[in-house]
């Protein structure tokens, strides 16, 4: 399944309850699952890190679906020609040091 079907049939499951809540209310959701796959990584179930990995996944796509955002055509923009840092593939950049503030330049 393509991203942009994924999006889709959020869309087509959840926009109307979606709508109703809201973009932020929306967004808080999927905060609040991404706090959920971290306990399960941490636990380290797999059956638990994939059910919430496709919670995270599916919470992101109802959060852009309401902002108007196509995810796929986003990620293709951002990541398609490699490292949008350092632009090669695979990344050359400098490795992230966790806790260290990168000066609002992504570190991904």
């Amino acid at each position: 399944m393509r991203i942009s079907e994924a999006q889709a049939l959020i869309r087509e499951t959840y926009h109307e309850r979606d709508s109703e809540r809201g973009a932020p209310l929306t967004a808080l959701h999927l905060v609040e699952e991404l706090g959920e796959l971290l306990e399960a990584i941490r636990r380290g179930s797999e059956e638990d890190i994939r059910a919430e990995a496709a919670d995270v996944f599916a919470w992101l796509l109802s959060t852009l679906d309401l902002l108007g955002v196509n995810l796929e055509s986003a990620f293709v923009e951002r990541y398609g020609s490699g490292c949008p840092r350092c632009g090669f593939k695979p990344c050359r950049c400098p490795p992230l040091q966790v806790g260290r503030w990168s000066g609002g330049v992504s570190d991904r």
